[in-house]
């Protein structure tokens, strides 16, 4: 499969600083909950309050949940839903490669945009680089263009993760619904797309050949070559970066 990238020629609707709050606060609330999260309930709640109400209230719902909630049950339920079960796999190159040889290109990729943006994984065994906590935090804190485009060439695989935690009736759903707020809708193709990732699942390793030769969701190459890379309020240029560490403690 190849990524999506029609939403690249796109721009989001929230002010880079919303969007900044709003990517950081959904990577935080999307890790493995432990004590330190819920002592920071108050902390996100302020900081979410300025957020438009179709991001804000779905977050606020979560962390009224967070700090209510015995704290076992959920991680409980974190590690039912995002560790065990792969239709809620926080991994996006997952959604278009599987466990393909193709992923493990696209992983190098992604640490090597990370790279040429100044951004470095804290502990490269820890996390994948795809992760979408990752992906989140980089974007809020390092390079806001890069994560724009990350996330759009894996915007139905983020749909599809939105699919099955509503199946759960997931606490996390209000998480990644604030998340799909920040993000453009799907339109078009990507519905049928979708359908196709639900009904066959991730591609499976064809031996000899290339999965991208049997992309659901492919677009031109040329396509990609035209786009931007993400939304013009959201970065400067990176030439001669100063390494920010991502993934790591927070």
């Amino acid at each position: 499969m190849m990524p999506w990238r029609r939403h690249r020629r796109s721009s989001s609707r929230l002010s880079a600083a919303d969007q900044a709050t709003a990517w950081q606060v959904v990577s935080l609330l999307l890790d493995h909950p432990d004590e330190t999260l819920v002592e920071r309930v108050p902390m996100l709640t302020d900081a979410i309050a300025g957020l438009p109400d179709d991001v804000r209230m779905p977050l606020s719902r979560f962390l009224a949940r967070l700090s209510s909630a015995a704290l076992g049950e959920l991680q409980r339920d974190y590690v039912d839903t995002f560790d065990v079960t792969r239709r809620c796999c926080l991994h996006l190159t997952y959604y278009l490669h599987g466990d393909t040889r193709n992923r493990g290109a696209a992983l190098v990729r992604i640490k090597q945009d990370y790279r040429r943006a100044g951004g470095v994984l804290v502990d490269e065994d820890a996390e994948l680089p795809d992760h979408l906590c990752v992906v989140l935090e980089f974007g809020a804190g390092v390079d806001a263009d890069v994560a724009w485009r990350i996330l759009n060439d894996h915007r139905v695989g983020i749909e599809l993760l939105r699919v099955a935690l509503a199946d759960r009736d997931s606490p996390w759903l209000d998480v990644v619904d604030a998340l799909r707020r920040t993000l453009p809708a799907l339109e078009g193709d990507d519905h049928e797309a979708l359908e196709r990732l639900i009904a066959q699942g991730p591609p499976t390793e064809l031996v000899g050949l290339s999965t991208e030769l049997d992309a659901p969701y492919a677009t031109p190459s040329s396509l990609d070559e035209a786009a931007p890379a993400g939304p013009p309020h959201s970065g400067a240029s990176h030439a001669g970066p100063t390494p920010v560490t991502i993934g790591g403690p927070r």
